[in-house]
């Protein structure tokens, strides 16, 4: 299965240049069309007219399109252009002209018996906050008890970074064309794109930019190399995590569960706090080692509950570690450390010549980066491909669709996932399971995009279990993840 192409809109514009020229009929009518089609099948069963809002630019013109292509099919329908009817589009005045011609229905306000809201008010272009009958539009949008289908992203919505501008659609539904749009898979686009499809208007695959963004999914993702018989534990690697100091043990041992979990033919786990447990009695096929023993591992996964900026793993365990020629994964702790040690020769990972991985959440990022976590937000694909090429790591920002980057400038967003995965000890599962893939041989960039979307899925098999969202936690992620690797 081809993954699915994200493109932010400087790169969409460039594609529509090339495919506009070619494509017979126009795009807009191609797109009028998708929406006419999903709107029948969205509709379908449901009483009432498809209300239809069109804006005035071109998310209003596909909304004209779908109009005219569905009052000739017969549907019930209905148009609401609250910002005005007129379009400059040859194609959407066409289509506008023939809908009232043929006596199709334009209305002052949205009725209240629709079966189904088409939300054609604004597109990609949109860049600055809503106000007035904008604002109001949308607003009323969000009070039908129709459900609503947004035509290529929910008005109010940044197609890029999936920021809010003031106001924005709540849709059930959304149908992007060419490409899928970053917004609609990180930041807030989850809670406003509802399922989106993907139709790419019949646009040759030779138009589309080499280097674009790709949305993680099962298909997508490169699978877990098959076990040969022939194998014993040290054919899997060794991962040793390091962190857990007093009051924190419970996430060096999260993290090194999650390596169990995740495939590791040996884990050892450096606990930093006096008088730490001398195994793990629910996993105790994990081995408790020295930092000295760890620093023989495969792999190390570094931070999990490790202490404050100035704590001796901060000021002595760190340095080794980053010193250390093999592939380490930086999380929590180790992450604030490397924020406020950065003009330190040690702190410079590109010195590294082993593989180094960042998982950041919004907070550690934004430390990192020397910004504030508003700023992190309001752009995580920025925020992530420039962690990733300050640190030339691979980098994983973690959040509502997460985002991970790597130094060549590519980057994907993950689709798995759900809000059970905001409880305490979730990250430090996915740092040790990016460890046990490492071991594993898996490339970085494979291991960290695998990781990130099998934890996310393992939370998604959680809940439709039942177990979640609210009240899952980071401890039943393990066997989950195990269960999503080895799933055929």
């Amino acid at each position: 299965m081809r993954p699915t192409r994200l493109l932010l809109t400087a790169a969409l514009r460039e594609v529509e240049a090339l495919a506009a020229p070619r494509s017979h009929p126009p795009l807009m009518t191609l797109a009028g069309r998708a929406v006419a089609r999903r709107a029948l099948d969205l509709a379908r069963g449901r009483r009432g007219p498809i209300a239809l809002v069109a804006g005035p630019g071109n998310n209003g013109g596909d909304a004209w399109v779908a109009a005219d292509q569905l009052l000739s099919l017969g549907a019930p329908v209905l148009v609401w252009a609250p910002l005005g009817g007129g379009t400059r589009d040859p194609v959407a005045a066409s289509a506008r002209a023939r809908f009232l011609a043929e006596g199709g229905g334009v209305v002052r306000t949205l009725p209240e018996d629709a079966a189904l809201l088409v939300d054609g008010l604004f597109g990609i272009g949109l860049c600055r906050e809503l106000s007035g009958g904008a604002r109001d539009a949308v607003i009323a949008i969000n009070a039908s008890r129709a459900p609503a289908l947004a035509i290529d992203v929910p008005s109010g919505l940044d197609a890029d970074t999936g920021a809010i501008h003031g106001v924005a659609v709540r849709a059930a539904h959304t149908i992007t064309f060419i490409a899928g749009k970053p917004g609609l898979v990180t930041g807030n686009g989850p809670d406003h794109a509802g399922q989106v499809d993907v139709d790419s208007l019949g646009i040759d695959d030779a138009l589309f930019p080499g280097n674009v963004g790709v949305l993680l999914t099962r298909a997508t993702v490169q699978r877990l190399p098959l076990r040969a018989a022939n194998s014993h534990k040290g054919s899997f690697g060794t991962v040793a995590v390091v962190g857990g100091a007093a009051g924190m043990a419970g996430a060096a041992i999260l993290a090194a569960r999650g390596a169990l979990f995740a495939g590791a033919g040996k884990v050892y786990a450096t606990l930093l706090a006096p008088g730490a447990p001398a195994y793990d009695p629910a996993q105790p096929e994990i081995l408790l080692r020295s930092l000295d023993e760890a620093l023989t591992a495969d792999v190390l996964v570094a931070g999990p509950g490790a202490g404050a900026p100035d704590s001796p793993f901060a000021r002595e365990v760190l340095p080794r570690l980053l010193a250390a020629d093999k592939p380490l994964a930086l999380d929590a702790d180790a992450l604030t450390a490397l924020a406020h040690q950065r003009a330190l020769p040690h702190a410079d990972l590109r010195r590294r010549h082993a593989p180094t991985l960042l998982t950041p959440h919004p907070g550690e990022a934004a430390r990192l980066l020397g910004v504030s976590v508003a700023e992190v937000q309001a752009d995580r694909v920025a925020a992530a491909t420039e962690l990733s090429r300050t640190f030339g790591a691979e980098v994983v920002l973690k959040g509502a669709g997460s985002v991970c980057a790597s130094p060549n400038g590519s980057w994907a967003i993950n689709a798995s996932g759900n809000a059970g995965l905001a409880s305490g000890g979730t990250g430090d599962v996915l740092s040790g399971v990016i460890g046990a893939l490492l071991a594993q041989t898996m490339a970085p960039t494979q291991a960290l995009q695998l990781a990130v979307w099998a934890h996310g899925a393992a939370a998604d098999r959680l809940v439709a279990q039942g177990r979640g969202p609210a009240g899952l936690t980071a401890g039943e992620l393990p066997a989950a993840i195990r269960a999503i690797l080895n799933a055929p």
